[in-house]
């Protein structure tokens, strides 16, 4: 979870997106140039309609389309009504260069997001 005066930052963004329960963020396959930070409510990760996390409030997801220009590899849905904020590369950066924190927390959730893949393909 991101620390509180991160959350804060994230909180008041006057750009934060509403989402009804069941809204598909976005679909495997689609192009993607933004990252998301959940800012209330849930967001449940699907790879190939199979379920492999749950991402809650103060927790991000979508970090892949700030790394490589790769379409979606999982498709987001909202479990419940939900409030995102996007965080796209420039915002990255800015983010990276002010709480250098940052950084170490999104390498943590893409390295926890791989392992996660891997276990439910392993089972496939």
């Amino acid at each position: 979870m991101l620390q509180p005066d991160l959350i804060k930052l994230f909180e008041s963004d006057a750009e934060a997106i509403e989402y009804a329960a069941g809204d598909v963020v976005f679909q495997q396959g689609d192009t993607g140039h933004v990252m998301y930070v959940v800012v209330s409510g849930q967001v449940e990760l699907t790879l190939n309609d199979h379920h492999f996390d749950t991402v809650e409030a103060g927790n991000i997801f979508g970090e892949l389309a700030l790394i490589d220009a790769a379409h979606r590899s999982a498709t987001a849905t909202a479990v419940e009504p939900t409030r995102l904020v996007t965080v796209d590369k420039r915002r990255f950066t800015f983010m990276v260069q002010e709480h250098p924190f940052f950084a170490l927390f999104v390498m943590g959730v893409l390295a926890k997001r791989i392992r996660k893949i891997d276990q439910l393909t392993a089972a496939a």
